[in-house]
């Protein structure tokens, strides 16, 4: 099942996924800034039938201003998107868990941002800051119902919303700072995540581990 705001995008997933040999996929069209467009895909989730194993928090925003003149509607919109949402999924999903006596797996997407910090993003590394340390509590409260909770904290990857940013001068001297000295691509996030949703990494929870290219011990 795969959830996102963009019920077109999804679809288009979808279909490179059956292509790929997936024997069934189901969209589900949810933003988590509303409980209940999130408790509507639960629903969806519990009339299919099909046992939920694994959660991945994915969904996320960012923003670009100084903390000074940020509106507060920005601040409480990241919030809501990258804390809020991302505690909903994950208590309606344990709470799931904990009823039918069967474990799960939670893999919160973190970031780089949740351990260091950088000028102009303040209330996205105070979002990340938050998921790293609510996966740390959840995962040591749940632990007795068999469930495990851990985050993926990735570094500045290349993706759709940093797109544009490598050949500006900003991104050119970002890159310097990572010591393997380019941007993350999104498919080597993919053996972290296949670590920490299944079996192969049944005695890791509360873990927070990094995908940076070495970005996170890099002088300061």
């Amino acid at each position: 099942m795969i959830a996102a705001k963009r019920k077109a995008r999804l679809k288009t997933l979808a279909a490179e996924l059956l292509q790929r040999g997936s024997p069934q996929v189901t969209v589900l069209e949810v933003n988590v800034g509303s409980e209940d467009s999130i408790q509507n895909a639960f629903a969806e989730i519990d009339a299919s039938g099909d046992p939920l194993d694994v959660v991945v928090n994915n969904a996320g925003i960012s923003n670009e201003e100084m903390a000074l003149t940020l509106p507060t509607g920005e601040f409480d919109e990241l919030m809501a998107i990258n804390v809020r949402g991302v505690w909903l999924v994950a208590v309606l999903a344990a709470r799931r868990w904990q009823a039918s006596a069967r474990g799960g797996s939670i893999v919160n997407i973190a970031s780089i941002q949740g351990e260091r910090v950088m000028a102009g993003i303040t209330p996205y590394s105070v979002t990340k800051a938050a998921v790293v340390h609510m996966t740390k509590s959840l995962a040591l409260e749940w632990t007795r119902y068999g469930i495990r909770v851990n985050a993926i904290e990735p570094g500045y990857i290349h993706t759709e919303m940093t797109d544009g940013m490598w050949e500006t001068d900003y991104g050119k001297a970002l890159i310097k700072r990572i010591p393997m000295q380019r941007p993350g691509r999104p498919e080597e996030l993919n053996g972290l995540l296949l670590l920490l949703a299944t079996e192969a990494g049944s005695w890791m929870t509360g873990a927070c581990v990094p995908v940076d290219g070495g970005h996170l011990c890099s002088s300061l």
